[in-house]
């Protein structure tokens, strides 16, 4: 219900507690936490270079800076220390073992929860590198849901197959900006299998083998 509202996001909840209550080894909650000035948001470009959704922007790597890419334009949102970058309480946050923040460097874009847009890792654009404190867990599976799929989870999704975890997308659990299209999720589901990631249904066989 925020400025970058997805469809139906809040519709997740009961699929996130659900999967909350399952006896997973480590539960991790990621987060956007954006400084107010970051450069993704449409009030840090000018007219008419920054419309929500519409524009894009070049950004360099903050450790090359020869290297580049270009980013969507989007309107202000998860704010640090904003209601707006809070977990939605209808999330039964007491069951998140740690929350790692996101974005935080306002000189990139950090869709995954495991580096930035250029493939940092452990650098200030996050609270801390995800990859290394899930191997230092001893975990070799990770589950992904959330929001938007055709963004932050494909992402997240994306880079935790790089980290040699065998990954799977909980489908219910998840919600994207554009569903239909290549682009959009149907298209991401498309790419992600093509990786070797499962997108999966959260009373299929991988969620039930959780249990005891």
């Amino acid at each position: 219900s925020g400025a970058l509202a997805v469809p139906g996001g809040r519709d997740i909840a009961p699929i996130v507690n659900h999967l909350l209550s399952l006896p997973f080894d480590v539960k991790v909650a990621t987060r956007d936490f954006h400084p107010p000035d970051h450069i993704s948001f449409s009030t840090a470009h000018s007219p008419p270079d920054n419309i929500p959704f519409q524009s894009s922007t070049m950004v360099s790597n903050p450790l090359n800076g020869s290297e580049t890419t270009k980013i969507p334009i989007w309107p202000p949102h998860c704010v640090q220390d904003t209601a707006g970058a809070e977990i939605i309480p209808e999330i039964d946050a007491s069951k998140i073992d740690t929350i790692i923040n996101k974005g935080q460097d306002k000189r990139v874009e950090m869709f995954s929860s495991f580096a930035d847009a250029f493939g940092n890792k452990g650098t200030e654009a996050a609270s801390f590198d995800l990859a290394e404190y899930l191997k230092q867990k001893g975990i070799g599976r990770v589950f992904i849901v959330g929001l938007a799929g055709d963004y932050c989870v494909r992402c997240t999704a994306v880079d935790a197959r790089k980290e040699r975890f065998e990954v799977f997308v909980v489908e219910e659990g998840v919600r994207s900006i554009t569903e239909q299209g290549e682009k959009g999720w149907e298209g991401v589901k498309k790419e992600l299998v093509e990786q070797g990631i499962r997108v999966v249904g959260v009373e299929g066989e991988d969620v039930r083998s959780i249990c005891p």
